[in-house]
């Protein structure tokens, strides 16, 4: 095995499978490993926003972004081209047969041996690849040289050194894509003696088929390895059946099978890489990694790994909880004044009670309650959790919690889904597409509602410290019980995985490899304007045009009265009687249906309906919701119901869309509704009447 020089003569053609820009004079692929900084790179040439963090599988889908007069694609990432899931498909499929002009491979220069393995399997696709060797001060850093000249006349093919986070850095980048004759590719990898006979004996036959823009030889290699994916695509334009059957016929008279195939091309990647290497990087410090694996040692540990996560999960709580307050009131009151103004304003016109009440103590007073008690705590939380993203925390939690998600038979990935879900369940449902197996995938999109989405954060905190935590302490204990809470839903996550990989969705765990990356000083500034911006208003904008229409109709049902009693009312005796089974009452229930597009809005509407005066009531302290709520009957167990009722309930509607276009299919969409809906009834009724038999 090893390298030799060649010309392909590759000519790279195919559908387009993205929306391009047609007026860009070159489109380029960027392509590499997770977690290298391709979206860092690309964020800094296009000036997109392009969410990044310090994990792997950020990216899980095409993103393209105008640079100069070029279109730049950002791949999603992949360890190899031999595509294994959805997204290594993608990535795969693009450089394949989407004719980019040239494909950029970012590699780490931390692990350049291990990076240039794709590096090595693209450049078998394209002729036109440009290596660009990342995080080049961290390498710095830890004592590691890299001789780019060097690995750039091994390699025939251009080799730049960046640090994707310094914009200045990328010149060098930009001046080879700019470039027009930067030269070809021309290596190529060489396999074992049996690979390279069953090649030659296929390869008069791909050459008689009309040019599908794919090289002959790494057609060669994907026929033999029957690459599924492939084959389906490739079989969609050309008949190419014969050659598959040409191709296991080559295979069995090399004595190979598929297995020992793949085992073998794999390798000869990997071997070729360190061959490459060899010389190329050099440590000043043989230790270069000592301080990651010391605090490895520890937060990956069984002794203080679980109990670490938790006090980081509950300080993250209490800053939130304590930052949030004073800034909450101050929007409340300046909100307050700015419906003086718009009351008087409409008395002015003389405008109808019923217009000014539609539009101010209607869509304003709600729009105004979801900002106020959103917008603080998002501020604060997003940002904190961004840090431990930046930093590398989060791989780190999904290595602890690997073990329970293997014993309920999913995929430790699941927990880096679940970590998003507790910014937004949408965006932990995305991020599912991470997981290679679908079942898995499955299992992860079902069960991401059981964490609590930052719009039921404001829920969960009024609830805990109105009724559980003492005023002096409240911020500290508030915390407590949140992150008591929170351990609840995971373990809630964990049951219901393991139910479900027992019933519906039978299988063993698959097994993953999950890079953990190096631990990273934090862009603070970047990571504080760029989660206010890409995750705070985001959600917020989300919640505001919902919460608008949805005060409109909360307004117009606690106005418009039927027998003198409001339609708020009237549904709210109608589910009365179930609804206390549960532990709850028929205005809790109807505000969690009500509330289906945003869960921001359950509060509002329970204190529309317990005040009957059709619209918000002003509250100037939780004291004051505490007292309404006691005059209409509840309890600690009413709080407690309601609290398990906000954990399990119904995904707001952008969750259940989102669930939808993952699975493109009705029955699982319905069952992500179903099935923690069904968790919470259940957990209530249960709740109820053991307090009733206690009692």
């Amino acid at each position: 095995m090893g390298l030799t020089n060649s010309s392909t003569g590759a000519n790279l053609a195919g559908g387009t499978r993205i929306l391009l820009n047609t007026t860009a004079k070159k489109v380029i692929a960027l392509a590499g490993n997770p977690n290298v900084g391709k979206s860092t790179i690309f964020n800094n040439l296009t000036g997109m926003n392009q969410h990044t963090g310090n994990w792997p599988g950020k990216t899980v889908s095409l993103a393209a972004g105008r640079w100069q007069d070029c279109t730049l694609v950002d791949l999603p990432g992949t360890y190899s081209l031999m595509a294994h899931s959805a997204e290594e498909e993608v990535a795969r499929n693009f450089i394949c047969f989407d004719h980019p002009d040239a494909v950029i491979v970012v590699c780490d220069a931390t692990c350049l041996e291990r990076s240039l393995n794709l590096a090595l399997q693209t450049m078998e696709i394209s002729s036109r690849v440009i290596v660009c060797v990342n995080l080049m001060d961290e390498a710095k850093r830890k004592g590691i040289s890299i001789d780019l000249d060097l690995l750039s006349g091994r390699l025939g093919v251009p080799v730049v050194g960046v640090s994707g986070r310094r914009k200045k850095s990328l010149s060098a980048l930009t001046d080879v894509i700019n470039s027009a004759d930067f030269p070809q590719s021309s290596l190529q990898l060489q396999y074992c003696s049996e690979i390279e006979q069953a090649v030659s004996a296929l390869l008069p036959l791909v050459n008689t088929l009309p040019d599908m823009g794919i090289p002959p030889r790494w057609l060669c290699l994907k026929l033999l390895e029957r690459d599924e994916t492939l084959t389906a695509e490739l079989l969609s334009r050309q008949d190419i059946q014969p050659l598959l059957e040409e191709a296991g016929a080559a295979l069995s008279a090399v004595s190979l099978d598929h297995t020992q195939l793949c085992d073998l091309m794999a390798a000869a990647a990997v071997n070729a890489a360190e061959e490459l290497c060899r010389g190329v990087v050099t440590y000043s410090a043989g230790k270069y990694n000592t301080f990651d694996r010391r605090v490895d040692k520890i937060l990956t540990s069984r002794a203080a790994g679980y109990p670490l996560m938790l006090l980081l999960l509950a300080i993250i709580f209490w800053l939130t909880i304590e930052g949030a307050n004073y800034p909450s009131q101050l929007l409340s009151n300046l909100f307050a004044k700015g419906q003086i103004l718009l009351t008087d304003l409409f008395t002015r016109w003389g405008a109808p009670d019923w217009l000014h009440g539609a539009l101010v103590l209607g869509i304003y007073r709600v729009l105004t309650w979801v900002v106020a008690v959103m917008l603080p705590p998002m501020a604060i939380f997003f940002p904190l959790f961004t840090l431990l993203e930046d930093v590398g925390y989060l791989p780190r939690v999904a290595y602890n919690l690997d073990k329970p998600f293997k014993r309920c038979k999913a995929c430790g990935k699941q927990a880096l889904c679940m970590a998003m879900g507790f910014g937004c369940n949408a965006a932990g449902i995305v991020g599912s597409r991470i997981i290679d197996s679908p079942r898995e995938r499955l299992l992860a999109i079902l069960t991401n509602n059981f964490v609590p989405c930052n719009g039921r954060f404001p829920t969960l905190i009024a609830i805990l410290t109105m009724f559980f935590a003492g005023a002096s302490t409240s911020s500290l204990l508030s915390a407590l019980l949140l992150t008591a809470v929170i351990i609840f839903s995971v373990g809630m996550t964990f049951a219901v995985t393991k139910l479900l990989s027992a019933t519906l969705l039978k299988g063993a765990p698959s097994s993953f490899t999950l890079e953990l990356p190096p631990y990273r000083k934090p862009q603070i500034g970047k990571v504080i304007v760029r989660s206010i911006f890409d995750r705070t208003l985001f959600v917020l904008g989300r919640a505001a045009a919902v919460a608008a229409p949805a005060g409109l109709v909360i307004w117009l049902m606690a106005n418009v009265s039927a027998g003198g009693v409001s339609l708020l009312n009237h549904c709210a005796g109608f589910l009365d009687p179930f609804a206390r089974l549960m532990g709850l009452d028929g205005v809790i229930l109807i505000a969690f249906i009500l509330g289906f597009p945003a869960n921001e809005i359950v509060i509002p509407i329970i204190i529309m309906a317990y005040t009957a005066q059709g619209s918000l009531l002003e509250l100037d302290s939780t004291w004051q919701l505490r007292q309404l709520l006691i005059a209409n009957g509840w309890t600690w167990s009413t709080a407690v119901s309601m609290v398990i009722f906000s954990l399990l309930h119904w995904p707001c509607s952008t969750a259940l869309i989102t669930a939808y276009r993952e699975t493109l299919s009705r029955k699982w969409t319905a069952l992500t509704a179903l099935i923690p809906t069904a968790a919470g009834v259940l957990l209530c009724m249960l709740f109820t009447a053991a307090v009733k038999l206690l009692s």
